[in-house]
């Protein structure tokens, strides 16, 4: 008690000495994640592990792209496209970006209305984001179809460094299987929002407590972290 009084309003208590200073300092990082779920901190390192994942696959092009002595392929000639008889460069990979970048809108307007319990419009918004992803994952394949038509093949390339089919596929497939879980994950947390699952605590797969909708931020976050991604993955690659 004396302590207490002896601290004036407003200034914080002082700071112990010592091992118990040490002790005080590594608790309060326990004291400030307290209040943060479980679900939320298993997707915060699910997507740090990911980030060193893509890190790595980008530098690896980089390096590979810097250090190869055989000219790599123009990406305005390569993923260009012939529409009504003129050469346009890039026209694909913009919509797609367009299109994902559009979807982390949609999702982030389906958290707002998760945390104000609307179901339906988060449902529908969800399902937005849903087709958005498919979409992509859609003109993708079709990128993909175009330049295996075209005799790119993760060991051979028709226009130069034969390194550019293995960084091309490994890179974007990695990145389209995220949109596409991201898509399946979705849908099936659109229904339970759609049945009412969260407002009733339906037993089931990845349902919260009762009123919450934790789990659409969560897919939120995952789905942010895919658009971002992308934006890397669009620089380096596709820009360069």
């Amino acid at each position: 008690m004396a302590e207490a009084a002896l601290t004036n309003p407003g200034e914080s208590p002082a700071r112990a000495a010592g091992w118990q200073g040490i002790a005080a300092d590594w608790s309060s990082d326990q004291r400030a994640f307290k209040n943060v779920s479980w679900g939320k901190a298993m997707m915060w390192i699910f997507l740090l592990s990911d980030t060193f994942i893509f890190s790595c696959f980008l530098l690896s092009y980089m390096t590979t792209r810097m250090s190869t002595t055989v000219p790599w392929p123009n990406p305005s000639e390569v993923f260009a496209l012939n529409i009504a008889g003129r050469h346009i460069p890039l026209i694909l990979i913009a919509i797609m970006t367009f299109i994902l970048i559009s979807s982390s809108g949609t999702m982030a307007m389906a958290v707002n209305f998760g945390y104000r319990r609307d179901r339906v419009k988060t449902a529908v918004l969800m399902l937005v984001t849903a087709a958005l992803g498919a979409t992509f994952v859609g003109m993708q394949a079709f990128e993909w179809t175009k330049l295996i038509m075209e005799g790119v093949r993760p060991w051979e390339n028709p226009w130069g460094a034969v390194q550019f089919g293995s960084s091309f596929f490994m890179i974007t497939g990695f990145h389209g299987t995220h949109v596409t879980i991201g898509v399946i994950f979705l849908i099936a947390m659109a229904r339970k929002v759609w049945r009412g699952d969260f407002d009733v605590e339906r037993r089931g797969f990845f349902t919260s407590r009762k009123g919450h909708y934790e789990i659409v931020e969560i897919t939120g976050l995952y789905w942010h972290f895919v658009d971002l991604v992308w934006v890397f993955i669009f620089a380096f690659f596709y820009l360069w």
